[in-house]
């Protein structure tokens, strides 16, 4: 299974200057429970934006560099040769959690998207690539009201209808 883990914005934005828009500890603690032990695939900005591996999972970068190399971590060239490399370890559900241009990539090739909606609007210079529901169901669903601060939240998994 190819599953795309993605926190987007209510115009779809993701990041700005690699870095996250907003800061909700409960998301993030989602993420971690979403992608513990499974292989993580991530454009090279993404990591380097993260800094270094998450713990108890495997971290595949992507990047056009030949010479790229970070201990710890697999490299690849593409989002395919990622989701190989995945395959062959035995992983049985692969998540591409970044950035902007490897969702676009791998979108496609989803079949389950783990998505949070944040009620939040402001400056952004990268989008997650508009999703066509009608291919989608809606399986699950969570709403987190603002809190401390925080802005409202959505999280939602949505499977490619067959």
């Amino acid at each position: 299974m190819i599953s795309v883990v993605v926190a987007i914005g209510n115009n779809g934005e993701i990041g700005n200057k690699g870095q996250l828009l907003w800061h909700l500890p409960a998301d993030l603690k989602k993420f971690k429970q979403t992608t513990m032990g499974h292989h993580m695939i991530m454009g090279r900005k993404t990591f380097e934006s993260i800094g270094k591996p998450l713990p108890g999972r495997t971290t595949i970068i992507v990047t056009r560099n030949k010479d790229y190399a970070v201990n710890g971590c697999l490299v690849t060239s593409s989002v395919e040769e990622a989701i190989e490399v995945a395959k062959q370890a035995g992983e049985q559900e692969v998540m591409i959690v970044g950035g902007g241009e490897i969702y676009k990539q791998s979108l496609p090739l989803a079949q389950r998207i783990y998505l949070t909606e944040v009620d939040f609007v402001g400056e952004a210079d990268t989008f997650f690539p508009r999703v066509d529901t009608q291919n989608w169901d809606v399986i699950e669903t969570e709403d987190h009201p603002s809190e401390s601060g925080h802005p409202a939240w959505s999280f939602k998994v949505l499977q490619r209808k067959k």
